[in-house]
């Protein structure tokens, strides 16, 4: 019983082991150029980052393929990110284009940026609501101040009525 717990146990032990090893490989691979907004209509301003440079780690991009031209990416705020910024020239066509971010070390990184047409489908305009919400908290009866007045009144009454009820009973009359 001993032996067969022990090579169980040693067999999760290096299954684990191995697992371990493995992660830090597959988490490398997955640094990419994040490009916010990812959808953008022409003439708009967009900012990229990336942790693929390291710490301090500055790169240049290229956006040319949206007709962009090279952008400089700086160490950011964040510890290990590079950003920088670049605008997305009037004249783009409606696509997804390849945007590159070279690092000083070598590291290559890219991601993709989507040239819209339309506001609605620009991540970066959305629509404002417009008008009053129905909550049934104030202003319930609307703006008509005939109904306000009524409504006034009809609580001036029962706070009134509610004063004289309260105070018969304190002196003793009965209701």
């Amino acid at each position: 019983m001993r032996r067969t717990a022990r090579l169980v146990t040693g067999t999760a032990l290096a299954v684990a082991a191995a697992a371990l090893t493995a992660v830090p490989a597959y988490g490398g691979s997955t640094v990419s150029l994040e490009v916010s907004p990812s959808t953008a209509l022409p003439g708009h301003d967009i900012a990229v980052s990336t942790a693929a440079c390291g710490t301090n780690g500055a790169a240049t991009g290229d956006a040319s393929a949206v007709g962009a031209g090279t952008f400089m990416l700086a160490a950011g705020t964040h510890e290990n990110d590079a950003v920088g910024r670049f605008r997305v020239p009037p004249s783009a066509q409606p696509g997804t284009y390849e945007i590159v971010a070279k690092c000083s070390r070598g590291t290559q990184v890219t991601g993709d940026l989507t040239v819209t047409m339309t506001a609605a489908a620009s991540s970066r305009d959305q629509l404002q609501p417009r008008g009053h919400v129905n909550t049934g908290v104030g202003g319930a009866l609307g703006t008509d101040p005939t109904r306000t007045a009524a409504g006034v009144a009809a609580l001036a009454v029962a706070a009134a009525g509610g004063t004289w009820l309260l105070h018969r009973r304190a002196r003793g009359d009965g209701i």
